[in-house]
């Protein structure tokens, strides 16, 4: 029962486990794109966080497209310092599983990015995505700047009348200012490229559902 009910509800700073000092090594290349994982990047480029279940699949579906400069798979939204991936399955760090997505504003805009993420998961489903139980597991979106998060919360209000239209109910979706980021492991990032895993576990795909984009933001 414990167990269970580590993995539906977000532990307190108090319960949250202590983590470590220094980051997880991670390789510093994207297995598709031939780019860093952790930069330098232009000084034009700009950073979107999404959480959408199971980081594998979420992070393809943003390496695929054109303007993104690199992608990687880690952790967000939590307490527990440079976490392990069995750690933050624990239920015990509050992370959210993540893909953190570099990107050329000039080539790709966010509201794009939004549009890929509102229509490849349920993002009405709480702490799981599928079969995935789990805090790790929810729908969030992680902010960088001030414009980001009233274009993010601007999508969900104008997204939330189409789901509730298809019998979804209501969005749950986590949206708030990046804290930190942490990478995941090297064995994780671009799991299901082509030279690795391209077979691999993968739940994400159409919802069947179409969100606005060029939602005017709110204040």
């Amino acid at each position: 029962m414990f167990l269970r009910r580590m993995k539906a509800e977000l532990p307190t700073p108090d319960q949250a486990l202590a983590g470590r000092p220094l980051p997880m090594p991670v390789a510093n290349r994207h297995e598709v794109l031939d780019a860093s994982l952790k930069g330098p990047f232009p000084d034009t480029a700009e950073v979107a966080v999404f959480g959408m279940g199971c980081f594998w699949g979420a992070e393809r579906l943003f390496w695929q497209l054109p303007g993104v400069l690199s992608t990687s798979a880690g952790y967000a939204g939590g307490i527990t310092p440079n976490p392990t991936y069995e750690e933050v399955c624990s239920g015990l760090t509050g992370h959210a599983e993540v893909v953190r997505v570099v990107y050329d504003p000039a080539r790709i805009s966010y509201e794009d990015l939004l549009k890929v993420f509102w229509e490849n998961h349920d993002p009405t489903q709480g702490m799981r995505q599928g079969n995935d139980v789990g805090t790790q597991y929810r729908s969030a979106i992680y902010t960088t700047s001030d414009d980001q998060l009233a274009t993010a919360l601007a999508s969900r209000d104008a997204f939330a009348p189409i789901v509730e239209a298809a019998g979804r109910g209501a969005i749950t979706t986590e949206i708030e200012p990046l804290g930190d980021y942490f990478f995941a492991e090297t064995y994780h990032q671009q799991y299901l490229a082509p030279t690795k895993n391209p077979g691999g576990y993968c739940n994400h795909g159409p919802n069947g559902m179409t969100c606005p984009v060029g939602v005017a933001k709110t204040a």
